[in-house]
């Protein structure tokens, strides 16, 4: 019951976001006539194609011809690139979906270790070394960081090319493109899930039950890891769904960074070219992807907590 009401409520907020979506597009800067066809076209040429594309028509008959063709898993044709959508994403969305799970390959187990070691150790020197870390990190924007290790690691010491452009070969045929992203993904993701772990673990030690547990004569290490840690990563779930989205959503900044050519890029690149059959693709697809996300970070924390079980 409560999954089928946490699906209704994402059917509910996807149709929001596509009329959001829809609504973002028509206000962006320019014109998608003159972006195509470019600064020589004429008035009759601008008309003729704006007529190609739909966009004479009023806005509530643009939307219902482009959301009812999505309902039918038809995304439209990408009028920059001259491919459909749906090929247009999926030749990205791999390489997005690369660079997010290597980024949370390292980020997780590290920004989970160093939470709970900060959570156990809670105003020790331990602690207070990963909060003013963590906290200095979570100052730093992404593309701040980014230039940072181009600088640095790229330029300075010439260890890692400073762009990611991927050959024919694909992503895996030459790893090291993806080192540099996945370094500012994890600078820039870990603080935040490692203060969220930090505080779920230092909340939890100081209860009633893991005190008891303690003055029962239970070893330290069971005590944290069997009474204290499942119910600290409960709200660790939240975080870690958040961290995920950021990653899978494009990861727009570094992706245009670094020269990635992921969804993020892509996203950016169809946005300058108002190709907006390309942009509403995408935004559709990272909105579901979000949505989904959230559903499933909510199922596992009810999970996590029997006593949620009961209350629904």
């Amino acid at each position: 019951m409560y999954i089928a009401q946490r699906l209704a409520i994402g059917v509910a907020l996807l149709a929001l976001v596509s009329v959001l979506v829809f609504a973002a597009t028509q206000i962006l800067p320019g014109d998608a006539a003159s972006a195509i066809l470019g600064r020589s076209a004429t008035p009759a040429q601008k008309a003729i194609y704006r007529r190609q594309l739909g966009l004479d028509q009023p806005l509530p008959e643009q939307y219902w011809r482009w959301i009812s063709h999505v309902l039918r898993g038809d995304l439209g044709r990408s009028v920059a690139n001259q491919v459909p959508v749906t090929s247009f994403i999926s030749a990205r969305a791999g390489k997005s979906l690369v660079l997010a799970l290597a980024a949370l390959i390292v980020l997780l187990p590290v920004s989970v270790a160093f939470g709970v070691l900060a959570g156990i150790r809670r105003d020790r020197a331990v602690d207070h070394t990963i909060s003013v870390t963590s906290l200095a990190l979570i100052a730093l924007p992404e593309f701040v960081t980014a230039t940072f290790l181009i600088a640095f690691i790229a330029v300075a010491l010439k260890w890692l090319p400073p762009t990611s452009i991927v050959e024919t070969g694909g992503v895996l045929s030459n790893p090291t493109v993806l080192v540099l992203p996945v370094l500012t993904l994890c600078l820039t993701a870990t603080p935040y899930v490692i203060r969220m772990v930090r505080s779920g673990v230092s909340e939890t030690m100081s209860a009633d039950y893991v005190q008891m547990a303690r003055l029962s004569g239970i070893p330290e290490r069971r005590v944290v890891w069997r009474h204290a840690l499942r119910n600290a990563m409960a709200p660790t779930v939240q975080v870690l769904a958040l961290t995920l989205q950021y990653l899978i959503g494009g990861i727009v900044i570094v992706e245009t960074v670094f020269a990635y050519p992921g969804l993020g890029q892509g996203l950016v690149q169809a946005v300058i070219a108002r190709d907006i059959p390309t942009v509403q693709g995408v935004a559709m697809l990272l909105a579901a992807v979000y949505i989904v996300i959230n559903i499933v970070a909510d199922v596992i924390v009810v999970l996590l907590i029997p006593k949620l079980r009961t209350s629904l």
